[in-house]
């Protein structure tokens, strides 16, 4: 029996993702990347997006067509919003959470399928998060510390999707990330919707996340294996300076930090409900610069947010510059249906979040650029994943998660770190020569 399973959304989807798939494995079902061969076909989906949404009604569609030849079990899970739920349980099988994925044997017996392992499986399923993921690569892996989302800004759908922040058990956390570390993987990144919350919903029962951090540090100091922690996203609100010297004080925790800023302007954070002001962000970033100096930053901005003025993309446009990035994502702003938001009037003309958004993206790439040209000469680890498109060179990423092609005179090893010493400067990534 073959399962076929398509995800959509961002991280922590994929994530799941990897737990469904240790599932799967545990009944016996044997993954395809061919979904005409599959006789279970499943989607986790995210109603965060529109976009996304679209491409679940494109699927089962196609999907529902085959039934008439052929029989198949459908599914979908992921980040789903009530009212999209309603609708996919006319046209899908099987519609259940990420929570019930360690049911998904049980549920699918019930459709007559039924194979020695899942009944071997199927009473000792553990909960989701003791589902022993199965890693899509060898030297890269997340690992979600929470679910869940308590911040209600207005133009997500997050909280209504995955419900409020849960924190998962830090001795699970922790048995996780030495199983990963003892394996060789490289590059390991914490998963939440906003990280530096963790914990806050366990006060007095569980470690803070610059505790975890700590933890996590320990483990690196007395490894003989390598490796580059990182995390995503954390929240301004909750961005401690604890956090910031912890980071500080271990190898392993990378000097990479993703701070969302969504708009430089006091009066759209206002109406986002991101409960922070530009002064207060940038209070952390100053932190950044003091106690983590030459770590890259990363953030996510959103233009054109319903009654957005020019004068409020001024002040965004201008806090770019100030601040400089190393990377922003920078999307147009676009209802989410189910957040608050969604509910306004969106008064901007796509045309004009387009020219905001080029304007941007020219306002990062400069800033990028600046911090790039510092590099030149340098000599840097590299994480090698991989070779470019024409063959001739590498391509890796550095503890900053900057990207890099280099050439080497010699065959490396994806998944391993080489030192790359930095000739050239090409905008938002680098070019180098392997030394070693």
């Amino acid at each position: 029996m073959k399962y076929f399973v398509l995800t959509l959304g961002c991280q922590m989807n994929l994530s799941d993702s990897e737990r469904l798939t240790t599932v799967f494995a545990n009944m016996g079902f044997q993954r395809t990347d061919n979904e005409e061969e599959a006789d279970i076909l499943g989607i986790v989906a995210c109603s965060v997006r529109q976009k996304a949404i679209d491409k679940v009604y494109s699927r089962i569609h196609l999907w529902n067509k085959w039934k008439k030849d052929r029989s198949l079990i459908t599914f979908v899970t992921g980040c789903i919003l009530d009212d999209d739920k309603k609708k996919f349980l006319k046209t899908f099988d099987l519609v259940f959470g990420t929570n019930d994925i360690a049911g998904l044997p049980e549920m699918i017996s019930q459709y007559g399928i039924v194979s020695p392992g899942a009944l071997m499986n199927h009473h000792g399923q553990k909960e989701f998060w003791d589902i022993d993921p199965s890693y899509d690569s060898n030297y890269e892996a997340f690992i979600p510390i929470q679910n869940g989302c308590d911040k209600f800004c207005t133009y997500c759908a997050v909280p209504y999707t995955r419900g409020r922040e849960v924190s998962r058990p830090s001795s699970e956390i922790l048995e996780e990330l030495k199983k990963l570390v003892a394996a060789g993987y490289k590059s390991i990144t914490l998963l939440g919707q906003n990280v530096n919350s963790y914990g806050l919903d366990k006060k007095g029962e569980e470690i803070s996340f610059a505790q975890l951090l700590e933890e996590i540090g320990k483990i690196g100091d007395a490894s003989d294996h390598p490796f580059w922690l990182y995390f995503t996203s954390p929240h301004p609100r909750d961005m401690t300076e604890d956090v910031l010297e912890t980071m500080a004080k271990y190898s392993c925790l990378a000097k990479q930090i993703h701070l969302p800023l969504q708009s430089g302007d006091n009066e759209i954070l206002k109406k986002m409900n991101r409960n922070h002001t530009l002064a207060e962000y940038k209070v952390i970033v100053d932190n950044i610069r003091r106690l983590l100096p030459g770590a890259t930053l990363f953030t996510d901005i959103i233009v054109g947010f319903t009654e957005e003025t020019d004068d409020n993309f001024e002040n965004t446009r201008r806090a770019m510059e100030e601040i400089g990035y190393n990377m922003a994502y920078i999307a147009t702003y676009s209802p989410r249906p189910g957040a608050v938001s969604s509910r306004w009037d969106d008064k901007v003309t796509m045309e004009e979040k387009k020219r905001r958004l080029h304007i941007l993206s020219d306002v990062f790439i400069r800033s990028a650029t600046r911090f790039n040209e510092d590099l030149v000469g340098q000599t840097v680890p590299v994480l090698v994943t991989g070779k470019s498109r024409d063959g001739k060179r590498w391509t890796g990423l550095t503890e900053g998660k900057i990207n890099i092609h280099f050439t080497s005179g010699s065959e490396l090893k994806v998944g391993e770190f080489s030192k790359v010493k930095v000739t050239e400067n090409t905008g938002i990534s680098l070019g180098g020569e392997y030394t070693s």
